[in-house]
């Protein structure tokens, strides 16, 4: 249904203006993993980009890439520096591990090429520092590919945020993180500290933190409390088959930060790397990842003890004495019912408000007030 909703706005906008292919934009790749791959599928459906050159520091993996993905004609290089010191480039995107960003966007704005920089954008603040006075200094552009914020619907969000049209806008929330969890399906890449540097809360949150802090106008942060944790990644069960990478996971897998931001706005944010879902209340790391507190309510009532069924079918009776409203739980009545229709009616039961059939949940989450 929201998926729906948010559709409607992808009609709204005037059709893409015509283009020139008289001259193309030369454009280099510096780091062929998988991510590489999709940057390569883009840039091979533009009729005015070229793709030239790719480079990667593991002997003959930028071949292979160029290989499997149909590039023909592409010069490979075993250093992004080799490239850019050989090609004639426009641009570049850097494919490379999150440590390795800021060196590689400092070196392709220094030899006056433009910039697509995968996410995160660095993994320090220093470091950010430092691309962004290279960027001023060469006169080119930087991007980081954040491209959720150039979608339809999140453009359409700004542009209701800006008309004023919802008021004030005082408290945002965003959570998520990655559905099939921790990323390491190509190895350690991502858990390893020397590489990956940030975990799920640089490395995959920042998308929706993109999102929410475009929509309002990116504020400075003035005040900053945050948490992060690493229990799955520490837990050598979580990787069927190599659990020696519980030794080698270095970063976050879930983290949680508060943080103010100037114009009097809250920012509640959450992201993880475990596969659990940001609008849910993990209780543990031993948990399900289909669980929330509600449901871990309701699973530990149906395996209580008898002495504590007990205490709670008395408590019940205590509560429907008279002037009550309650009906009795009969002493022989089970807590939980077994049948599917009555489980999900205790389910909904034991479920908020906010959680009850027919209530809109979302991920990101906007609060506002007419002024």
């Amino acid at each position: 249904m929201a998926e729906n909703i948010l559709n409607r706005f992808e009609n709204i906008y005037d059709e893409e203006p015509e283009i020139d292919t008289s001259v193309k934009v030369k454009v280099g790749i510096i780091g062929t993993g998988w991510i590489a791959e999709e940057h390569a599928r883009c840039y091979k459906a533009m009729p005015d980009v070229e793709l030239v050159a790719a480079a990667d520091l593991v002997p003959g993996k930028a071949e292979k890439f160029c290989k499997t993905n149909k590039l023909e004609g592409v010069r490979c290089y075993e250093s992004g520096h080799a490239m850019l010191e050989a090609e004639d480039l426009d641009a570049v995107s850097i494919c490379t591990y999150n440590c390795q960003h800021a060196p590689c966007a400092i070196d392709a704005l220094e030899h006056g090429v433009h910039v697509m920089l995968e996410k995160p954008f660095t993994v320090t603040v220093d470091e950010a520092v430092e691309v962004m006075r290279a960027e001023k200094k060469s006169g080119k552009i930087l991007t980081i590919g954040f491209q959720p914020r150039m979608s339809v619907n999140m453009k359409r969000i700004k542009q209701i945020v800006d008309s004023g049209e919802l008021g004030k806008v005082y408290y945002i929330q965003s959570g998520g993180g990655r559905r099939v969890g921790i990323p390491t399906p190509y190895g350690t890449t991502f858990i390893d500290k020397e590489t990956g540097g940030i975990g799920a809360m640089g490395d995959i949150g920042c998308y929706s933190l993109d999102m929410l802090l475009n929509a309002v106008g990116y504020p400075r942060p003035l005040t900053v409390t945050g948490y992060t944790s690493d229990f799955f990644g520490k837990d050598p069960n979580y990787y069927p088959g190599h659990p020696e990478y519980a030794d080698v996971f270095g970063v976050d897998d879930f983290a949680a930060g508060f943080v103010r931001l100037e114009g009097g706005i809250m920012l509640d944010f959450r992201g993880h790397a475990h596969g659990h879902h940001g609008r849910r209340h993990h209780p543990g790391h031993k948990g399900r990842p289909e669980d929330s507190f509600h449901r871990v309510l309701e699973r530990g009532l149906r395996q209580a003890p008898e002495d504590l069924q007990d205490h709670r079918r008395q408590a019940h009776l205590h509560r429907d004495s008279p002037g009550s409203q309650r009906r009795p739980v009969p002493r022989e009545a089970p807590l939980l019912r077994d049948s599917g229709e009555d489980r999900r009616r205790s389910h909904h039961t034991l479920q908020p408000d906010y959680l009850q059939p027919g209530h809109h949940r979302r991920h990101r989450q906007v609060q506002c007030c007419r002024a």
